[in-house]
């Protein structure tokens, strides 16, 4: 499916990519340093770790349209609650303590920690846990409904544009283009939902033209598999761009402040995305339209041209912010935390753009071998997540540490049984497109449960 635009929605979308390019090639710091490429030199204020942060944690638009179009306000009960839970535990847990510490990434705490088998095991998995590929897939969707052309070359292009600046400038171009995208992914939903509601109405509209189950809080779906992505929350303690922020801040109070801060954005952003795919919804009957380009179309079909070009261009903010993102923290454990440690080489911002083609490369095959956002999430989250969320915590608070060999091990162990059980899925699904979980089993359970009985296991025989 394709839309024609208009000449004036086209005019904003091409000066956001203008001046995205102009604030990012500018953005080259004064020294071409580790701490200053991979972190701008520690000085991370709290206003600029909030836009930087709520941007990158947001990124998944197309898929928070896809699920409110197809189960209704489940998508905040899926995508939003949980998500709050876990960050305003991290805020006052863990960003103190990763601000105090004075690591550049997480594989470097487990050099520190778990020796040198740990930080390469630790390299390897943050590398898979930030590869972009779910988000360079959106912008391809994006550019594909635009322009018609193929959905591979649209990913391609799409993946190019979002991550060239960061090669120049590292965080801090991420940092100040961010700045920017902040306002616009908010302006884009607000004149979005100012127009609709006047044009149709609010709740009330809402109430009469949605099906019953979209309005309910589980959308239809099973509690077990509401309960699977209360477990791929557990993806914001492993998160590399949440201990990038918390690492980059000036202090370890802006770091808890501005994680909470953020909470406060991501649940006034919720109530507008939520809003909007209801409108979705109830103006296009199920199955007229596409549900990932379910906010696209809606902009398009509803706004006036340069209404409708402000929109499409906070869409495209809104992903490009987290592509440029989770593209700069791949690239780093691939060229600071990987390639640097093995050749013991200061040259780390070469390494990481060395590292940023390779992530790159990796997120573009991927988003066109599974052309499905959420399909992506549930594997990245399922077979990741169980071999680094006890490994991370037991970083910060000793009294969970076993001895290394222990750590390794259960990373090692959790891994495996994790990939085993979507493998046995990808078998029994119909297609890649159509990934279903063997048995109805999310991956992420068994390898959960092999990490914390090594880790039991360890903790009994420290001494």
């Amino acid at each position: 499916m394709t839309i024609t635009l208009h000449p004036l929605e086209i005019a904003p979308v091409a000066a956001y990519l203008i001046a995205i390019l102009i604030i990012g090639f500018r953005s080259r710091g004064a020294n071409n340093s580790a701490a200053e490429f991979i972190l701008g030199g520690r000085q991370l204020t709290l206003p600029a770790f909030v836009a930087t942060l709520v941007t990158t944690w947001y990124g998944g638009i197309l898929g928070v349209g896809e699920f409110t179009y197809l189960y209704g306000i489940s998508n905040w009960v899926v995508f939003g609650l949980p998500y709050y839970l876990f960050a305003i535990l991290f805020a006052i847990f863990l960003a103190p303590r990763i601000q105090q510490s004075r690591a550049l990434s997480i594989p470097e705490q487990f050099y520190r920690h778990y020796g040198e088998r740990g930080g390469m095991m630790g390299a390897v998995l943050t590398f898979f846990i930030t590869l972009p590929a779910p988000y360079i897939l959106m912008v391809g969707f994006l550019l594909h409904l635009i322009s018609g052309w193929s959905l591979w070359l649209c990913i391609l292009l799409g993946a190019v544009f979002s991550c060239i600046y960061v090669l120049n400038g590292g965080f801090r171009a991420v940092v100040r283009t961010d700045k920017l995208q902040f306002v616009l992914m908010f302006l884009g939903f607000a004149v979005l939902l100012a127009v609709l509601g006047s044009q149709f109405g609010g709740a009330a509209y809402l109430r009469h033209n949605l099906p019953a189950l979209h309005l309910s809080w589980s959308g239809g779906n099973s509690i077990s598999y509401l309960v699977s992505w209360f477990f791929i929350a557990l993806w914001t303690f492993i998160d590399p761009g949440f201990h990038q922020r918390c690492a980059a801040a000036k202090s370890p109070a802006i770091a808890r402040r501005g994680i909470l801060i953020s909470v406060l954005f991501w649940l006034v952003f919720d109530l507008l995305t939520t809003s909007a795919g209801l409108y979705a919804r109830a103006l296009f009957a199920e199955g007229a339209i596409q549900p990932a380009l379910s906010f696209p179309i809606l902009g398009h079909t509803y706004l006036p041209p340069l209404l409708s070009g402000l929109f499409l261009t906070g869409l495209l903010a809104t992903i490009m912010s987290t592509v440029d993102s989770f593209s700069l923290l791949s690239a780093i454990t691939i060229g600071h935390d990987y390639l640097g440690r093995r050749r013991g080489s200061g040259d780390t911002a070469n390494l990481v753009k060395l590292g940023l083609l390779v992530a790159v490369a990796i997120s573009v095959l991927l988003a066109i071998l599974v052309p499905s956002v959420i399909n992506i999430w549930l594997m990245i989250g399922n077979v990741f997540i169980p071999p680094l969320l006890l490994p991370i915590l037991a970083v910060y608070f000793p009294r969970l540490r076993p001895p290394a060999p222990y750590v390794v091990a259960s990373m090692m162990i959790s891994l495996l049984i994790s990939i085993f059980f979507l493998l046995l899925g990808l078998i029994t699904s119909p297609s890649l497109g159509e990934f279903q979980f063997w048995a109805g089993l999310p991956p992420m359970y068994p390898g959960l449960a092999a990490s914390v009985l090594i880790f039991a296991f360890g903790l009994l025989h420290r001494h």
